[in-house]
């Protein structure tokens, strides 16, 4: 069994900054990429920012050089450094990771962008 928990999600004014983090445990034998995905209410849930086994990264258009996805192989962590935040960024932000064992979702963390 695998488990993503996440944390770092809060409420933080707009322009501020937030750092998410995701750690897979359990039986991980390899990891093929990892994304954040975020849904806010009444919406779907949409992509944010993923990074491959290879190093490379993705970005929704509404995040690109705002946000930075990352990764600690070692720790079998990924993060999310969100700069500049805006009211529209608000939503719960899921880790999501692709494994050779299968897909896995993390419980979710509120993020909330408000004065």
């Amino acid at each position: 069994q695998v488990q993503l928990v996440e944390s770092g999600g809060g409420l933080v004014q707009p322009g501020g900054s937030l750092r998410l983090s995701c750690a897979a445990s359990g039986s991980i034998s390899a990891i093929y990429s990892m994304a954040w995905y975020r849904q806010a209410p009444e919406k779907e849930r949409e992509l944010v920012a993923v990074t491959t086994s290879g190093g490379s990264t993705n970005y929704a258009d509404s995040v690109k050089g705002r946000f930075t996805i990352s990764r600690d192989n070692a720790k079998n962590t990924v993060y999310l450094q969100m700069n500049n935040l805006k009211p529209e960024d608000t939503a719960v932000y899921y880790c999501y990771a692709n494994l050779l064992i299968g897909t896995y979702w993390g419980q979710g963390t509120q993020v909330t962008v408000s004065s």
